[in-house]
This record gives C-alpha cells, sequence and structure tokens, in this order.
C-alpha cells in the first residue's frame, strides 16, 4: 500500500489556512494528510486590530480557532516550532519531531520593536494585540498634546493600516470633543506616503489625511526614541504619545535554516518555490521582487493569493500532474476613513510587467465589502 503523501504547514495566517483549505477541497485525507502548526490557536484578519483600537470591536469576536481546522480532516497542533531540517524533510517543535512530503512556510514577519533603542520604554507598538486596549485606553485619556505615529521599518504588514489607524484616531478625537488640541503627526522613512503603491495613490493617500489636519514627515528614518522624543537620521521631534510600526523580521528559525540571509526574509519567485525541493514559502515571511524598485507587498490578500497558487501546484504533483501554477499577483487592500466609509487600493503586480494600482472612491459600501472580507475568510477556513 502506497504511503499517503504529508503536507506540513508552518503557521496559520492567510497562507497557511488558504493552502490547507484549497488541498483539502480537493483531495480526500485517503489521498492526503494535512498538518498545519501554529504558537497560536487563532487566527485573526488582521485590519480587526483597528476596530479593536476604536472600541467597536473585543479580541474575543474577531478571531477563529484553528481547532475548526479538525473538523476538515486537517490536523492542528498548537506548538512552537524550534528548527527546520530540509535535508532530512523533518520539523522540530517544542515536543516533537515531524516528517513531510510537502512543506509550505507561512509563518508570517516578526515585530521586532527590540531593535530601536529606546521604543519598547517609550512607545506602543500598534501592531501588538496585547497593546491595543491600553493604547485605547491613552487615546480615551489624552486631552491635548501631540499624537506620533512613526513607520520604523520597511517592508512592514499591511501597508495602509498606519494611514487608517490614523483616520480612524482622528474620529475618535472627534467624537470625544478633543480633535482641536490634539495634533496628530505622521512619520515615515519613506519618500511618498505608499512607495508599493505608487506616486499617483500616494499622493492620494496624503490629500486624504492632510484633509484631517494629519501631518505627513516623509524620509523620517528613526535612529531612537527618547522620553517624549524621535531622534531622526535628520533631526528630531518630540510627543506625547508614540505609535510605533515597529521594525519587521522574519522568525528565528529562518535564518537558523539557512532560508534567509539574517534581518531578511525568504526569496521567491511567482511559483513560490524555495531552492529545496517540495518546499514552498508564502507571505510575510518572504521576498517576491517585481521590479528594482517594487516588490509583493505584506498583505494578507497577497499571502492568500500565493497560498492557492502553491496548493494547485502540490495538488497537481499528487495528481501526476506537473503544470506549475503562478501566483497572479492581484490583490486588494481596504482604508477606511474614519467617517463610515472606506476606499480599496486595488492592486495588479504583474500584468503590465510593472505593478498597477488604483484608489476606488471611498463609500459605506466598500466598508461593507471590509467587513465582508473578513467574515467570507473566517467562514470558508474555520466554520
Amino acid at each position: 500500500m502506497t504511503e499517503i503523501p504529508h503536507v506540513l504547514i508552518l503557521g496559520g495566517g492567510f497562507g497557511g489556512l488558504s493552502t490547507s483549505t484549497e488541498i483539502r477541497n480537493s483531495l480526500s485525507s485517503d489521498q492526503v494528510k494535512i498538518t498545519v502548526i501554529d504558537k497560536k490557536d487563532w487566527f485573526m484578519v488582521g485590519f480587526a486590530k483597528l476596530w479593536i483600537l476604536n472600541g467597536s470591536r473585543t479580541f474575543e469576536n474577531s478571531i477563529g480557532s484553528l481547532q475548526e481546522l479538525e473538523k476538515k480532516e486537517i490536523n492542528f497542533i498548537k506548538e512552537e516550532i524550534t528548527s527546520i531540517d530540509l535535508e532530512n524533510k523533518n520539523v522540530k517543535t517544542s515536543k516533537q519531531s515531524i516528517s513531510y512530503d510537502y512543506l509550505l512556510i507561512s509563518l508570517g514577519a516578526v515585530l521586532a520593536p527590540e531593535k530601536i533603542p529606546g521604543l519598547v520604554e517609550h512607545g506602543f507598538n500598534l501592531y501588538d494585540h496585547n497593546q491595543l486596549l491600553e493604547i485605547r485606553n491613552k487615546l480615551e485619556n489624552i486631552e491635548s498634546g501631540k499624537i506620533a505615529i512613526s513607520i520604523m521599518g520597511m517592508p512592514y504588514k499591511c501597508p495602509p493600516a498606519p494611514f487608517e489607524a490614523s483616520l480612524l484616531i482622528d474620529s475618535m478625537l472627534r467624537k470625544m470633543g478633543k480633535r482641536d488640541s490634539v495634533e496628530i503627526h505622521f512619520y515615515s522613512p519613506a519618500p511618498i506616503t505608499l512607495p508599493a503603491a505608487g506616486p499617483e495613490v500616494s499622493k492620494q493617500i496624503l490629500d486624504l489625511i492632510n484633509s484631517e489636519r494629519i501631518t505627513f514627515h516623509n524620509s523620517s528614518k528613526i535612529k531612537s526614541v527618547e522620553s517624549q522624543k524621535l531622534i531622526f537620521e535628520n533631526g528630531e521631534d518630540d510627543f506625547d504619545l508614540l505609535l510605533a510600526v515597529p521594525p519587521h523580521i522574519a522568525p528565528q528559525v529562518i535564518y537558523d535554516s539557512k532560508l534567509a540571509k539574517e534581518s531578511g526574509f525568504i526569496p521567491i519567485d511567482r511559483d513560490c518555490k524555495t531552492s529545496f525541493e517540495n518546499v514552498y514559502a508564502v507571505g510575510d515571511v518572504t521576498s517576491l521582487v517585481v521590479t528594482e524598485t517594487a516588490a509583493v507587498p505584506k498583505a494578507g490578500v497577497f499571502a492568500e493569493g500565493e497560498g492557492l497558487a502553491v496548493a494547485k501546484n502540490i495538488i497537481g504533483k499528487i495528481q501526476g500532474i506537473d503544470d506549475s501554477t503562478l501566483f497572479d499577483g492581484k490583490g486588494g487592500c481596504f482604508i477606511e476613513s474614519g467617517k463610515d466609509t472606506a476606499s480599496l487600493i486595488e492592486v495588479d503586480m504583474f500584468t503590465n510587467e510593472k505593478p498597477t494600482t488604483n484608489l476606488t472612491e471611498s463609500t459605506p459600501e466598500n466598508l461593507s465589502k471590509k467587513h465582508d472580507f473578513e467574515k467570507e475568510r473566517l467562514t470558508k477556513w474555520l466554520s
């Protein structure tokens, strides 16, 4: 009897869930064994953090349980991954060693606030779900002063999210009647708001935040943080409340296994293959360069698309069809305005040999689509 091939998936985020679900929808448990490993047992669509921040959502109502995968005959293991042995085709966790025939690495990016001296002591991590309630408490209690929102490393996850955060905070302060006494300043190391979206969309986003009296400071590369002071390469500025997007790195196990150089990400092409046979990588843990100045953004929708391409390739190999499916590079990211509307940045990374982007009008319908996007993923993957 032929042994059933084993697909091992590291990470239960967009990439891991889209891949595991697509494979299981096409092949039964008699045809393929699927295992997902993650150190946490829940999944959240990242933009829900902003709803927790502004008080319209709780953490508990924003997550799906990865244990639900078992109902689809997808094994789930909640353990820390300690090593990846690519030569011998096995992965070690804190408790066991697991062998595989096909491996997908979708471990995401790690937030590294410790890389900026003083940040942990003097600022908040806007992307850490554990800090959201404390940030909200600070916002509710601020009476006057200066809020600084600072991107402290690139690339970072969900490129529009910090701009959305600034608009939602603006809206919160207006509702509390405190906006006129609180300044909001936005600092980015980039020369324009959203380099991945190009100059035209970046200008539209700049106009959007400027219209709400949010001041954008470009080319502000952070060196360190002191008490109520940001130290940049080209100057300094003060703040009363600092909300930072810290540098992102790959998990240490990726560097240990030599899949990426220190502080870098796993390089992939549109087939999402690594240099090791039957080993794929998708999502925020990877770098997919499109042109000299552009790479696929670190956003869940692109990890999902890459995961679908990998799933189709693995399904084909198991069925004996050697047909390489490529990631199509299409996706979109929402930008919520704080006024019960949202825009959509529509992205096509490859059709015209360079990325093309378009920013739609800000409408209530797009905000509904944003809610639907979250609901659809939680439903199709974890219910």
